[in-house]
């Protein structure tokens, strides 16, 4: 009788373990193996992080905010991931509703920042500039939220407002396949096109 159960039990374990061996091999090493060389074949640079380059230093990636603070500069999105904005080891947003005072307070903030920055400067703050996306990495901001920008840049660059426009203009994508989403900048790449374009002193 014990015999005969330890047969139906190694009977019923072999196709288990066996099926347990095959999928740990194919999901365990054949899958990665095939999307990593499939990725590095045919999209080498998203494989890789979509890493952007001066040279031989790496200064940034296409998919990752920078905080930019200085006025020559193009500021992107705010960033609400912690201890610091555009943690990418943090990916988060604040989480605040549109009924939240922390959040009224912090947009009222912002308002006040970039007002501050640019004094003379008229035009209604488009709400990117404003409110932080969802993932607080956010490397875009939409031509508006650049165009706001274009006189206050001018100023601590000493350059034409025609010369600015026409980078954001360069720098500007459209809409995926010509359907989703909206046009947009990414601010690293437009901010690179503006130091080969003048040097400033700090």
């Amino acid at each position: 009788m014990e015999n005969s159960l330890k047969n139906i039990t190694l009977q019923s374990l072999r196709p288990a373990l066996g099926l347990f061996v095959i999928l740990s091999i194919i999901t365990g090493i054949v899958y990665p193996l095939l999307t990593t060389a499939l990725g590095q074949s045919f999209m080498p640079a998203q494989a890789n992080g979509s890493l952007i380059t001066q040279g031989d230093k790496v200064i940034g990636s296409s998919l990752i905010g920078q905080n930019f603070t200085e006025a020559k500069y193009f500021w992107g999105r705010p960033s609400a991931t912690g201890p610091y904005p555009n943690n990418a080891a943090a990916s988060s947003g604040s989480n605040q509703g549109p009924l939240n005072p922390a959040l009224a307070e912090a947009v009222k903030n912002r308002v006040a920042a970039l007002k501050a920055a640019d004094s003379d400067n008229t035009l209604p703050i488009p709400i990117d500039l404003v409110t932080a996306s969802a993932s607080g990495l956010d490397p875009e901001i939409s031509p508006a939220a650049a165009n706001y920008q274009v006189s206050r840049v001018v100023k601590a660059r000493e350059l034409t407002v025609e010369t600015v426009q026409k980078l954001i203009a360069e720098n500007t994508k459209g809409r995926q396949w010509g359907v989703f989403g909206e046009p947009r900048v990414n601010v690293l790449q437009l901010n690179i096109a503006l130091d080969k374009l003048t040097v400033i002193q700090p």
